[in-house]
């Protein structure tokens, strides 16, 4: 059977930098699922980038060809690569938030993709998708919904093109453990049923070997052929230094449909508070109602006793600086035309944290605690992967100093190994400097490992 995608021995890189990969090869053939694997910045994205003919900004081939459905994506012109994105591929990114229109409802989004969808093909499409059961779904804006609604609202908006190959750059990523296996098993029997090729990136090296008919593990830019535990419930302090929130409740929509109801957190100096729950449950929107970026409807909000206004824009700078949020997708959150040391500079020098002379070292210091080296400063984020942007936006949030620091699925986008040694730079923090930390997180063994309380939306 002709394989859908073969790429031969291509090495991308940034002129006079570092290579991206280096000589990787794959093959994806109709009615398989093709995974690749490997730690954060090992190049997955620039290689699924490469089956659509769009390498990141800034780099460049330097050998190798990619042909796709029988069309040679870098040598062929750009009508034809047009027809070609448009008619056999799809494509989900791993910030799928940011590639939604904010303008548009959910269900002008899917039909936008599809040709002739009534309205009951589009929620038959986002049933595939695991969306059957959220009110009022169809009629809510991106900016309705929480990260992992928007990624599956992506994969529906993917699969109504009916594609012939389906490129997911971390499709799980975000996803509560019975949701990642619902969309893994989408994915298998899409390839089996429908005779698509399937290739995706994942860190979750147990759905891949559940899923994936090959796997090819890249380690440093080269391609390598390759052939949980519930979290502990914890009493929160119920101290009134650090942040607390008693009653919360938020609403969402137009429809004002309830989210969060009678919502309490303790999050005293030096504690980590895990946020846990299924897919939508109100995780991302608690997360935003603490730091000010969703109003609340009921409840209060303190820091060491004092209420913080429910708007962040009322509330004082200092109370600003000490509240910090790190949100699930850094793409939209980190401005594209600005390089990582100027991201970083800028809050050290709005919240006076450094002499402006010692700015530069402390940007390099900032990028080494999250495990990133000083070359990465220079760089836009286009130019990183997703787990390098992660990085930058958790290292920015450091930047402030800020006494709580609201993580929304902070290591989602990132490989074991990393995600650990994030969560220990955390630990450090809660140490050295009695920063409490509240993050949301599926990840339940993490959970376990880092949190001091647990709380269940």
């Amino acid at each position: 059977m002709t394989p859908h995608a073969v790429v031969n021995d291509l090495t991308v890189a940034v002129p006079g930098g570092p290579e991206l990969l280096s000589g990787a090869g794959l093959t994806a053939r109709p009615g398989q699922v093709l995974a690749l694997v490997g730690a954060s910045g090992s190049g997955k994205t620039t290689l699924l980038r490469a089956l659509l003919g769009d390498l990141p900004p800034g780099t460049a081939r330097r050998s190798g060809a990619v042909r796709v459905l029988g069309v040679d994506v870098f040598g062929c012109g750009p009508a034809d690569l047009r027809r070609l994105r448009r008619e056999r591929l799809a494509f989900v990114g791993q910030d799928p938030g940011s590639a939604l229109n904010p303008r548009m409802r959910v269900a002008a989004l899917v039909a936008e993709t599809g040709t002739g969808l009534t309205r009951d093909g589009i929620a038959a499409l986002l049933g595939e998708a695991g969306l059957s059961a959220v009110p009022g779904l169809l009629g809510r804006k991106a900016g309705e919904l929480s990260g992992g609604q928007q990624r599956r609202v992506a994969l529906a908006r993917a699969l109504a093109r009916r594609p012939d190959l389906l490129i997911l750059d971390e499709p799980t990523a975000g996803l509560d453990p019975a949701l990642r296996e619902e969309i893994g098993a989408l994915l298998r029997r899409l390839a089996r049923e429908q005779g698509i090729a399937v290739v995706l990136s994942c860190h979750d090296r147990d759905l891949v070997e559940r899923v994936a008919d090959e796997t090819l593990e890249l380690s440093g830019g080269a391609v390598v052929p390759n052939a949980p535990a519930s979290p502990r419930p914890c009493e929160t302090s119920g101290a009134e230094s650090g942040l607390r929130a008693r009653g919360l409740d938020a609403d969402v929509g137009a429809e004002r449909v309830p989210v969060l109801r009678g919502v309490d957190l303790d999050a005293a100096s030096g504690m980590a508070v895990g946020v846990v729950g299924p897919s939508g449950s109100g995780k991302t929107t608690l997360l935003r109602t603490l730091v000010g970026l969703h109003p609340r409807s009921g409840g209060s909000l303190t820091l060491d006793g004092l209420a913080l206004h429910p708007d962040v824009r009322r509330r004082e700078r200092e109370q600003r600086r000490r509240v910090q949020f790190v949100p699930q997708n850094p793409m939209a959150a980190l401005n594209p035309s600005t390089t990582v040391s100027a991201a970083l500079a800028r809050p050290l020098r709005l919240h006076r944290r450094c002499a402006r002379a010692a700015v530069p070292e402390r940007v390099t210091d900032l990028l080494e605690q999250v495990g990133l080296g000083a070359e990465h400063g220079s760089r836009y984020p286009h130019e990183l992967s997703g787990g390098q942007r992660q990085r930058v936006s958790i290292a920015r949030a450091l930047a402030a100093e800020p006494d709580v620091l609201v993580c929304d699925e902070i290591t989602s986008a990132l490989d074991g190994g990393t995600a650990r040694s994030v969560m220990e730079v955390l630990t450090g923090l809660r140490q050295a400097r009695g920063t409490a930390v509240v993050f949301a997180s599926h990840d339940h063994h993490l959970v376990q490992t880092y949190a001091d309380g647990v709380v269940t939306i």
